[in-house]
């Protein structure tokens, strides 16, 4: 992939990332609630701000995965991993905090997100897999469509 992963600076792209990211969905929670409580203007405020937090973000993510180096494929594969990761050992381990310090609600959250993680896991994988099958049906038809061109070759050279 890209060799800018295995720099600080990759850990510290994948901070700010985390960073802008938090900020994007904060911002648009503290929006969510200044509407309800009826100030539009400090909604329209916080939503403004998460609008350029996201960008950051994006601009982060265009250093960790260039676009020229990522195929259907490899992103899923980012995807199905990081997804395996938040259920295999992320979530555990802050559900194992969570009942530690007897955050039943914290319990409860963590373990919907080890469900979830596993189900979007298991969906990136479906789909990896059907484009796999697709991509091998589609490389036997290129296969039979070379062989015909290399048989009317033939018969060209032998006619001529």
């Amino acid at each position: 992939m890209n060799t800018i992963k295995t720099t600080v600076t990759a850990q510290n792209l994948e901070g700010a990332f985390a960073g802008e990211s938090m900020a994007y969905m904060k911002y648009s929670y503290f929006a969510k609630l200044a509407r309800a409580m009826g100030d539009e203007a400090t909604a329209a405020a916080f939503e403004e701000t998460a609008k350029q937090e996201i960008q950051h973000a994006f601009g982060h993510l265009d250093l960790l995965y260039p676009a020229a180096q990522l195929n259907p494929a490899k992103m899923l594969e980012i995807a199905i991993a990081g997804e395996t990761y938040e259920y295999t050992e992320m979530y555990p381990k802050y559900k194992k905090m969570a009942i530690y310090e007897g955050q039943a609600d914290a319990v409860k959250e963590f373990e919907e997100q080890i469900a979830e993680s596993q189900a979007h896991a298991a969906a990136f994988a479906q789909v990896l897999e059907k484009a796999a099958k697709r991509f091998a049906a589609l490389a036997k038809v290129e296969e039979r469509h070379a062989n015909h061109y290399r048989q009317r070759l033939a018969q060209v050279v032998a006619v001529s």
